[in-house]
C-alpha cells in the first residue's frame, strides 16, 4: 500500500487521467500542448509542476464576472419595489458581494487545495452516482444563467445598432444578434482559461476607465436633493434587497475552484477570499448605486422590458455606445465563464466529449431559451428576480455539505475523481454517499419552503425569514448542520502523489 500523502495532496491517476492524455510534461499551465492556446484539460487535477497561476489574477477574473448592466436594473429596482433610499441602497451594495462573495471565495480554495474543477471535486462528498444530482441540478440552473446574460449581450448590441444606425429591431434582427453573441461566447469559453484572464484583464481596465466617465456625468446632471430627499424603506425590505442581490453571487460559488486549480498549494488562502470579495465589490458597488441614482429620475428604468435601451436614453450618445458595447464585452465574459464552468458539469454527469465542446450544448440552450425570453416573455425584470432566487435556493443546498466537507477534509484523492466505477474509493454505498445525499435534499426543500416567486410561494414564505429573501440561507444552514451531525464517511486513501 502506497504511503498516505501529507495532507492538501492528492493522488493522480497511474495510467493518466481518463478526460485528457496522460502526458503532462508537454502542457502549458492552461492544460494545453506548450504554446497552444487552448485549454484542453478536463476533469484530471492539475500536477503541482503546472501550477504557476498567481492571486492577483482572481481580481480581474470576478471583475469581469460582474460586468453586466443588470446590476443597474437591479439597483434601480432596489429604490422602486423596496422602496430604499440611497443610503440604505449603498450598505445593500456594500453587503451584498461581500456575504456572497465571501462564500465564492472560502468554497474556492477547495480548487486550490485539489486542483480539479468543483463539481468533480463533489465527487468525493456525494460519491460518483450522488454527484449526479446536484450537478444535474446546477447544470439546468447553468441554462438559465447563460440565457439572461445573452438576452442582455442581445440587448445592448440592438441599442448600439438603433443608436448608431437607427436600426429598429425585428425577429430576425434578435436572432442575428443572440447567434453573434453566443457564437463569440462558445469561442473565448472553448479556448479556456488562458483566453478568459486575457479578456478579463482588458476589459476590467476599459470597464473601470468608463465607468468612471458614466459616473462623472450622473454627478454633473442628478437632481441631488430628489435623490437624498428620498425617504428610508423598511429594515426587512433592505436585508431583502441583499438577498436579491447576493443571489447572483452565490450562483459562482459551485465554479470558484474552477478558477483556482491553477494555483500553488502554497498561495494565500486569506488572498484568494479577499480577491473575490474585492473584484466582485469593486463592480457591484458603483453598478448598484448608479442604477439607484437613475431610478429617482426614471422610474420606468425598474419594469422596461428592455434592460439596456435605457442607457441610450439616459447618456449621450458618445458615453452610452462604447460603455455599452464595453458592457457587450463584460457579459460576453460572464456567459464564457459560466460556459467554461458549464463545460466540466457536463463532462462529470458523463457527457463523454472533450470540455471545449461540452459548452456547445449550453450555447445552444440559452440560444433557443434567449429568443423565448426576448420575444415571448412579457415581464423581464420578474422574469429576472424569480430566476435568481431559485438559483440561489438550488445552490444553497449544496454550498452548505461541500462547505463542511471541506472543513473536514484533508485530501482529494486524484484516481478515485476520475473512477467512475465501482473500484472507486469515492462510490460509497451504490454510488451514494448518504449522508450528503439526505442533507442535500432536505435542505433544497427547505429552501423552497420559504420561497416565493412570481410563479411558486412556498408554504413558510410568509414567514421572517420567507419576506426577507432568505430562503438560499435557510438551505446553506440546513444542509450544512444536518451534513455535519450526521455521521461522517468513511475516507479513502490516496494512491499516488500529483506533486513534481
Amino acid at each position: 500500500m502506497p504511503a498516505e500523502p501529507a495532507a492538501g495532496v492528492i493522488a493522480a491517476p497511474a495510467d493518466g487521467p481518463a478526460e485528457g492524455p496522460a502526458e503532462n510534461a508537454s502542457r502549458s499551465p492552461a492544460g494545453g500542448p506548450a504554446g497552444s492556446a487552448v485549454e484542453t484539460r478536463g476533469l484530471e487535477p492539475v500536477p503541482d509542476g503546472e501550477r504557476r497561476g498567481r492571486v492577483r489574477e482572481l481580481v480581474p477574473t470576478w471583475v469581469a464576472a460582474n460586468i453586466s448592466v443588470l446590476l443597474l436594473t437591479m439597483g434601480a429596482g432596489l429604490v422602486i419595489f423596496n422602496k430604499l433610499n440611497i443610503w440604505q441602497v449603498l450598505v445593500v451594495a456594500v453587503a451584498a458581494p461581500v456575504v456572497s462573495y465571501g462564500i465564492v471565495g472560502v468554497i474556492s480554495l477547495a480548487g486550490k487545495r485539489g486542483g480539479a474543477p468543483g463539481m468533480a471535486l463533489s465527487r468525493a462528498v456525494f460519491g460518483q452516482r450522488g454527484n449526479l444530482f446536484p450537478g444535474a441540478l446546477i447544470w439546468v440552473a447553468r441554462w438559465g444563467w447563460e440565457t439572461i446574460n445573452a438576452v442582455s449581450g442581445a440587448y445592448a448590441v440592438l441599442t448600439v445598432l438603433d443608436l448608431l444606425f437607427g436600426i429598429r429591431r425585428s425577429t430576425a434582427l434578435i436572432v442575428v444578434t443572440l447567434l453573434f453573441f453566443v457564437g463569440c461566447t462558445f469561442v473565448v469559453s472553448g479556448l479556456g482559461i488562458k483566453a478568459l484572464r486575457v479578456c478579463s484583464t482588458w476589459s476590467t481596465y476599459l470597464f473601470g476607465a468608463f465607468s468612471v466617465l458614466v459616473l462623472g456625468y450622473l454627478a454633473a446632471t442628478t437632481d441631488w436633493s430628489a435623490v437624498f430627499g428620498k425617504p428610508a424603506g423598511s429594515t426587512a425590505m433592505m436585508v431583502a434587497g441583499i438577498g436579491t442581490i447576493a443571489a447572483g453571487g452565490i450562483s459562482w460559488v459551485p465554479s470558484g475552484p474552477d478558477f483556482t486549480r491553477y494555483l500553488p498549494r502554497t498561495a494565500s488562502s486569506r488572498g484568494v477570499v479577499a480577491a473575490t470579495v474585492g473584484g466582485a465589490g469593486v463592480v457591484v458597488l458603483p453598478m448598484v448605486l448608479m442604477g439607484a441614482v437613475m431610478a429617482v429620475g426614471t422610474p420606468d428604468l425598474a419594469t422596461a422590458q428592455d434592460p439596456v435601451s435605457f442607457i441610450g436614453e439616459l447618456l449621450p450618445t458618445w458615453i452610452a455606445v462604447p460603455y455599452l458595447l464595453i458592457a457587450v464585452v463584460g457579459m460576453l465574459l460572464i456567459n464564457s465563464m459560466s460556459m467554461y464552468s458549464a463545460g466540466f458539469t457536463a463532462q462529470t454527469l458523463g457527457i463523454k466529449v472533450p470540455r471545449a465542446w461540452a459548452v456547445s450544448v449550453n450555447a445552444v440552450i440559452s440560444l433557443v431559451f434567449g429568443f423565448l425570453l426576448m420575444v415571448v416573455a412579457t415581464s423581464f425584470f420578474g422574469s429576472f428576480i424569480s430566476f435568481l432566487t431559485l438559483l440561489a435556493v438550488a445552490f444553497s443546498a449544496w454550498i452548505g455539505v461541500f462547505g463542511v466537507d471541506m472543513l473536514r477534509r484533508r485530501t482529494y484523492d486524484g484516481t478515485a475523481l476520475l473512477d467512475t466505477t465501482r473500484t472507486s474509493a469515492y462510490w460509497y454505498r451504490g454510488g451514494f454517499a448518504w449522508q450528503a445525499m439526505t442533507a442535500w435534499a432536505l435542505a433544497l426543500v427547505v429552501g423552497l419552503l420559504f420561497t416565493s416567486v412570481d410563479w411558486f410561494s412556498g408554504p413558510l414564505s410568509d414567514t421572517w425569514i420567507g419576506h426577507n429573501g432568505l430562503g438560499w440561507v435557510a438551505g446553506i444552514v440546513t444542509s450544512g448542520v444536518l451534513y455535519a451531525a450526521l455521521p461522517r464517511t468513511a475516507e479513502p486513501r490516496p494512491t499516488e502523489s500529483l506533486s513534481n
